[in-house]
């Protein structure tokens, strides 16, 4: 990974954050998803936010996990998003009341799309060795969500253990029509592998066929730093 004091100050810079909360703060935590990015307002630095619940166990199913949530959040500066690991409050609650906490900055090699109108800046090169991270997120058109959720299943199960995934987790705004997938692979070329085979290609060429999204973004970053838990596995 980069080390964040080689990324340029300047730099538009990404920051995931993904907790499992503790049995005692589940009313803390489903206040943040109601609150959204209100929980967030004031914060330096801070261009585009969402607050994220995620899919039974950390996945991809219909069923809302009870515990594990997600934020994104979008810098104007690479020190901005340090600042905000660093010091702030939120992060610190996060940390404070979740059993599994884990957090990536991240700068952006290629971005297709947007997010409610909003496309990250591309500041970075697609590595050539070393980790990659890919964040993919579509609002489904309510008339295709059924075809859609049709193909979620599968291209989930191919994402079990397949080689070079590092992390993958499913996020979403709503349940049902705001979906997102945040994930982090070894590198390029075993994200491409699962990318352009089996069945999430299957998905993704129906998508493209069908139209289910009334908008995507799918961005592919660089790690500058990655550290916590999450589903048992550290990072550091």
């Amino acid at each position: 990974m980069i080390d964040a004091q080689q990324a340029s100050a300047e730099d538009q810079t990404a920051v995931i954050l993904l907790a499992d909360i503790a049995e005692a703060s589940r009313l803390w935590g489903w206040s943040r998803i109601v609150r959204g990015p209100r929980a967030l307002r004031g914060i330096p630095g801070l261009l585009f936010s969402k607050v994220l619940g995620s899919g039974f166990d950390g996945g991809f199913d219909l069923r809302p996990s009870r515990s594990r949530q997600g934020v994104f959040a979008l810098f104007d500066s690479c020190h901005k998003a340090q600042d905000f690991i660093a010091h702030s409050k939120l992060v610190r609650e996060y940390q404070n009341r979740s059993d599994e906490f884990c957090w990536a900055t991240l700068k952006a090699f290629s971005c297709r799309g947007s997010w409610d109108g909003i496309s990250l800046q591309v500041n970075a090169e697609p590595p050539s060795h070393g980790p990659v991270a890919a964040l993919t997120r579509a609002s489904i058109k309510f008339s295709k969500a059924p075809a859609f959720w049709r193909h979620a299943p599968p291209s989930q199960t191919a994402l079990e253990g397949v080689d070079g995934c590092q992390l993958a987790v499913g996020l979403g705004e709503a349940p049902f029509f705001r979906q997102a997938t945040f994930s982090i692979w070894d590198n390029v070329s075993d994200m491409n592998a699962y990318a352009r085979t089996g069945s999430h290609l299957a998905a993704i060429q129906a998508a493209q066929k069908n139209g289910y999204f009334s908008e995507s973004m799918f961005a592919r970053f660089v790690p500058l730093k990655v550290q916590g838990q999450w589903m048992g596995k550290h990072y550091a």
